[in-house]
Formats: C-alpha cells, sequence, structure tokens
C-alpha cells in the first residue's frame, strides 16, 4: 500500500495522573507490540501530572520504534524553549519524537504564570501556529552537515551553517540560531487536533499530522477535504499531511454490540468523539472507514488505558493484521519512516543551494 492508503494507529497512553515511570513504560512498550505509529501523552496546566514531555524522554531509551508524541502547550511558554525541548527528545528517541502543540485558554491557567490574562482562542492559536513555524525554522537553524568535530584545528562547528532566524511573531521574538544540533528527523513531526476553526486553520498550515472528529464516515471525508484544500491554499503539499479520526473508546469487559452509531453515542465534555463496544466492532469501524477514504487512520484515546489498550492491541489491532490491513511492524526507525513522510532539508541550507546556483 502507498503511504497515502496505509493505515496508521496511534493511541493516547495518558489518563489519571501516575507519578511511576513504569507505568507509561509498559503502556508504550504495549503500543509497540502493535506496531503503533505513535502514543501521546496529555498534559495541560489545568490539571496535576507529570510534564508529558519529560515522561516522554524517559521512555524513549526504553523503546525502540514506537512514536512519542507529547502534549505541549505553547501559550505561556517560550517558544525557543519549546524547540529545544522537542529536539531533546528526537535525539534521546533517535528520531521517533513528535509533539502535540496545545493552548491554554482560561484566566486560572494564566495566573499560575502572572505574565498576561487568557486570550481569545482564535488568538492563541494563531500564536501556536507562529511557535510551530519557529520551531521548524529552528530545527533548520543547524545545518545537517554544521558539525565539523575537528579536533586537530579545533573546530566545532562551520559557522556559515548556522543561521539566525530573526522571526517576530504577534507575541514573541526570537533572533536564534538553536542551542541543539538540527534532530535526527530534521523536524520532529507536528500535531495538532483541528477540532475547531481557529485550530484547524493552525493544523492547516503547520501540522504534519492532523487529528479530526466526526460521527460518521461522510463527515470525517468532508473535514479531512477542507484541510487539504486549506494546506493546498497555504502553498503546502496536501500529500504532506496525514489526517486522523480521534475516537475515545471504551472497551467494556465483554465484547457487545456497539452502541448504535456513533451519531448517537454520547458526546464527552469539550472534545472527543465517544465509541463503546467491543474489540472486533472497533476494528471492523476503522476498517470500513478506512476503505471508505474517510481518513489515514485512527488516534483512539482509551476510557481506562491499563485495560482498553491491551484490548485495542491484542484484540483491534490483531484482527486488522489478521486481515492484511495493518502492517505487522514498524517499517523504519523513525517516527516520520511510520508515517510516510520525507525528511525535510533545512530551508536555509535550500536557499544557499539555490543563491549558488543563480
Amino acid at each position: 500500500m502507498s503511504a497515502r492508503t496505509s493505515l496508521h494507529l496511534a493511541a493516547e497512553i495518558g489518563g489519571p495522573p501516575h507519578y511511576d515511570a513504569g507505568h507509561y513504560l509498559r503502556l508504550a512498550g504495549l503500543a509497540e507490540d502493535g506496531a503503533l505509529d505513535y502514543v501521546t501523552l496529555g498534559d495541560s496546566f489545568a490539571r496535576p501530572g507529570l510534564d508529558a514531555l519529560a515522561a516522554l524522554a524517559r521512555v524513549a531509551p526504553a523503546t525502540d520504534r514506537i512514536g512519542l508524541v507529547p502534549a505541549v502547550t505553547t501559550t505561556h511558554t517560550e517558544p525557543f524553549h519549546v524547540s529545544s525541548a522537542v529536539a531533546t527528545l528526537d535525539w534521546v528517541s533517535r528520531g521517533r519524537a513528535g509533539w502535540q502543540a496545545d493552548v491554554s485558554t482560561t484566566e486560572a491557567e494564566a495566573r499560575l504564570f502572572g505574565r498576561r490574562p487568557a486570550a481569545p482562542p482564535a488568538a492563541l492559536w494563531q500564536e501556536a501556529g507562529e511557535v510551530a513555524d519557529v520551531s521548524g525554522r529552528l530545527w533548520d537553524s543547524w545545518e545537517d552537515d554544521a558539525e565539523i568535530r575537528d579536533t586537530a584545528t579545533g573546530r566545532f562547528i562551520d559557522r556559515d551553517k548556522l543561521h539566525y532566524v530573526d522571526f517576530e511573531g504577534s507575541t514573541f521574538t526570537v533572533k536564534g540560531p538553536a542551542i541543539v544540533p538540527r534532530p535526527p528527523q530534521g523536524r520532529p513531526v507536528t500535531v495538532i487536533d483541528a477540532t475547531t476553526a481557529p485550530a484547524r486553520e493552525a493544523a492547516a498550515r503547520h501540522a504534519d499530522v492532523v487529528h479530526i472528529r466526526a460521527t460518521t464516515p461522510e463527515q470525517a471525508a468532508a473535514v479531512r477535504d477542507e484541510v487539504l484544500r486549506t494546506a493546498a491554499a497555504h502553498g503546502r503539499d496536501p500529500g504532506s499531511l496525514r489526517v486522523l479520526v480521534a475516537l475515545t473508546v471504551d472497551l467494556g469487559d465483554v465484547e457487545t454490540a456497539p452502541e448504535p452509531g456513533l451519531e448517537s453515542g454520547p458526546r464527552l465534555a469539550g472534545r472527543g468523539t465517544y465509541f463503546r463496544g467491543g474489540p472486533v466492532d472497533l476494528a471492523d469501524l476503522i476498517a470500513q472507514w478506512h476503505r471508505a477514504g474517510a481518513a489515514d487512520g485512527f488516534h483512539l484515546t482509551p476510557i481506562t488505558p491499563e485495560r482498553d489498550l491491551e484490548r485495542i492491541v491484542n484484540g483491534t489491532v490483531a484482527l486488522l493484521q489478521h486481515r492484511s490491513l495493518f502492517r505487522t511492524f514498524h517499517p523504519g526507525g523513525t517516527l516520520r519512516e511510520h508515517l510516510g513522510l520525507v525528511r525535510p532539508a533545512s530551508c536555509y541550507a535550500a536557499a544557499r543551494t539555490a543563491a549558488k546556483e543563480a
């Protein structure tokens, strides 16, 4: 199957806060055994819990193939720090890092920092898009061969291959260059949940993977097409995006018939489409929607991670593999390779090459 027609699967491993690294190691290892593309770990300033990015940095050396995508709130957070932290995760995971950009909307969260009041969602997602933009430029600011490491001459870096980004956003400026060498993937994978209109615009401009929510395959296909059209209008190649349907799943204690259609399923507070049924039911839904061209895959959030992720991997995924609808092993070593996404060239290196050829 081509990268566009391949089925992609990912799962959330968060839930009630855990302060034992072994909990996340077990869940990530289980997802890796199922050859899932990546796991996400939610995070927010509005609830207690470990820092998602730091927790997955602990998971990285204990796993080999699974992509690791922590949620990173761009509001109240320094873009330079975001870029450096995600680049570091890509290094310690040997090219398996992504990050899910999110925003912080409440006054209570703003008071934790005391820098500024809460802002409207449109402004926050514009800022999040700018953070994604400047992060990409910072990752590019070291060309791939910028490091010389010549002990004989004492030269560590080719200064001509380090670049100032000189970025000015609506709420911040960044001069650069980065302090972390260019990540193994060039640019770690950017994921955005495009549930809201402002988030959808940011996703179309900057995301590599877009999570959408829909109650029918027709609705999912329509949202996906809208995202791809918007991306193309911004000069992006729609083939460089992957669109996954986000489902919150409750696989229960026994194999039961699902509620009659997602249309009548209960909506979770805030965001999310809810599926209740058994592992076989979920496999049938995924196969039906994917064959209908509704999306490139699914991002599954288990209601009870310890129970439902095991049933997803050993039930749903195993059945999809048996039907030859999902791979049995990871096709490469990096998250971009899992997703069928190319490693981008540094924009500064490309510009320098073009200038030489002009």
